[in-house]
């Protein structure tokens, strides 16, 4: 099935093979109805719907009164003549078949993310009115729906639902100058977000569902290939951990872009002028030459400008969110492993406990192991022993050693989970904060804000390490009294594969962690010696969860793991 060619006007940009649509109000703010139905982007627009309902009409159908089969002008002439009251408006089409088409027509155009852009450069005014403005054309779009709807049925409607019928989100875009070396002069005329509004709960499909592969170092920098624009690129300057990412993606890849709201701390604009990044991030951008595996991501250290670089290209394959996640975070890592930090792949959560304890919580391993299970298991069985459990990180974070003492930063204010992994109470109390990612689908994922950026970057204690083991069959929680035994089990990385990768049964991962340190075994190494060594000797509990998920999946033996675990916490 041909898909319909991509509408790539001033004010409006539409890929219906990515079902992404950006709306400019700097080209173009439409103020009324009547604008609405005779601009170009509404024409557009119904072009590509009617391309798009002509593969669905029957064969035999016939095109003097089958409204779909009409041309845009006589679609368009026919909208008009409704609004207008024309009395010659249903000769050639039946109410009911147009009032048909015209709810296709709209709910069609929300079936697409759509992102509305503004672009100002003093935006101390716009930071509080840019929200209003786009509250303005959503009334303006759904009071045009309803005009003809109430119209075409001869009757107002008695229930009215206040869906978001204009946008999914809107973007303030600024231009902010940073010291860009001479080869990144390219990057310096792409506008950065410095605000964003979503209109949760935002429903996203993108063509992919699950990543494959690793992400592998490449010879050449990628930024040598690089040939976006202002008018397809944006930058999402983000704080991954205390990190300075500059995030570049193709305008294709916006359910991706936006979505890293809920997960990574938007910079400052104020703070980060003048500042070069620690890491630049390239999403949709070609491969650099002789690339290995050209269709998965790469990344490169400019050692002379003293910053990672890494770059996805645009495929299919890569509109999976966990490609954004993940190549940001392995340029994190990487950048964590250079200055003597050792990345953990893991969930750390502070616990306060009723008799006024509180415990830090760290569960270690690859993607499936259970560390998220194990916390929602642990908070189903504490009763009222458990007050509150704090996430600080929910998939990365960073141990650092300094002047003798070992303390944790997380590097995301949200979190990227299945939507099968989460319990009902967590579920439906954040369904109205959430980025759901494919939700009727294996792998379905949600992207929630879980802390404040300050929080997730504070130095944390740490009172218990354990590993999530979801191979073996035993129940419980075990601690390690071998330090050789314990740095064994944690670097031989050992899980059962659960689908959310392109893996499959038993694997083995170095140090659970394919996004950095698996790049560089050699320099992780010694950090790994340094941290069990202050770990063992500060007395940490160190040890490993049994979770079962790779065999049985049984929820009681999880649970009773949990509550071994519990009891082992209140002792410590």
């Amino acid at each position: 099935m041909p898909t319909p060619a991509t509408v790539d006007l001033a004010a409006f940009y539409a890929n219906p093979d990515r079902s992404v649509a950006v709306l400019n109000y700097n080209a173009r703010f439409i103020t009324s109805i009547f604008d609405l139905v005779n601009s170009d982007e509404l024409a557009s627009f119904v072009q590509v719907f009617l391309a798009d309902q002509r593969t669905k009409v029957p064969a035999e159908a016939d095109a003097t009164t089958t409204f779909n089969l009409a041309t845009p002008a006589v679609y368009l002439a026919m909208i008009k003549a409704i609004l207008t009251d024309r009395p010659d408006a249903y000769q050639r089409f039946q109410p009911a078949e147009i009032l048909a088409s015209i709810e296709d027509l709209y709910s069609y155009y929300r079936t697409f993310l759509r992102v509305a852009t503004m672009t100002s450069q003093q935006n101390d005014v716009m930071a509080s009115e840019f929200m209003t403005i786009d509250q303005r054309f959503n009334d303006l779009v759904i009071r045009l729906y309803r005009t003809i709807e109430e119209k075409l049925q001869g009757h107002a409607n008695q229930v009215y639902r206040q869906v978001n019928a204009g946008s999914s989100a809107c973007m303030l875009l600024q231009q902010i100058a940073w010291p860009a070396p001479t080869e990144y002069t390219s990057l310096q005329d792409i506008p950065f977000i410095s605000r964003l509004m979503l209109r949760p709960p935002m429903m996203v499909h993108t063509k992919s569902n699950k990543r494959k592969g690793h992400f592998t170092a490449s010879a050449t920098n990628p930024i040598a290939n690089f040939t976006g624009s202002a008018t397809d690129w944006y930058c999402y300057p983000a704080m991954i951990g205390e990190s300075l990412a500059y995030i570049y993606f193709h305008r294709d890849y916006l359910a991706s872009g936006i979505a890293l709201a809920n997960l990574f701390q938007l910079a400052d604009s104020q703070a980060i002028a003048g500042k070069k990044p620690d890491l630049i991030l390239l999403f949709g951008s070609p491969s650099a030459a002789g690339d290995e595996q050209p269709e998965n991501g790469h990344y490169f250290y400019d050692e002379a400008n003293g910053v990672y670089v890494g770059q996805v290209p645009y495929n299919d394959q890569t509109t999976y969110f966990g490609y954004m996640k993940k190549m940001c975070l392995t340029l994190h890592n990487l950048h964590m492993i250079a200055e003597k930090r050792l990345p953990i792949h893991g969930s750390m959560v502070k616990i306060t406990f009723t008799n006024g304890q509180t415990k830090t919580v760290v569960f270690f391993g690859d993607s499936g192991a259970g560390k998220s299970e194990s916390i929602e298991a642990l908070q189903a069985v504490a009763d009222d022993q458990i007050a509150n459990i704090e996430t600080i990180f929910d998939d990365m974070g960073s141990f650092t050693l300094a002047d003798g003492h070992l303390y944790a930063q997380g590097t995301e204010t949200g979190a990227f989970v299945r939507l099968d992994d989460l319990s009902s109470e967590v579920a439906f109390n954040n369904m109205d904060r959430g980025v759901y990612m494919n939700p009727e689908q294996k792998n379905a994922r949600v992207i929630i804000p879980a802390n404040t950026w300050s929080r997730v970057v504070a130095h944390h204690e740490i009172d218990m390490w354990v590993y999530a083991n979801n191979y073996d069959d035993a129940v419980g929680v075990q601690r390690f009294a071998d330090q050789v035994l314990a740095k064994e089990t944690f670097i031989a990385g050992k899980r059962r594969a659960l689908g959310t990768t392109d893996e499959v049964g038993m694997s083995t991962t170095f140090f659970a962690n394919p996004f950095g340190p698996v790049q560089e075994e050699a320099a992780t190494r010694p950090i790994i010696d340094a941290v069990f060594d202050q770990l063992f000797a500060d007395d940490v509990y160190i040890g490993e969860i049994y979770t079962h998920l790779g065999n049985d999946k049984s929820q009681e033996k999880l649970n009773a793991s949990a509550r071994a675990l519990l009891t082992e916490l209140l002792a410590l």
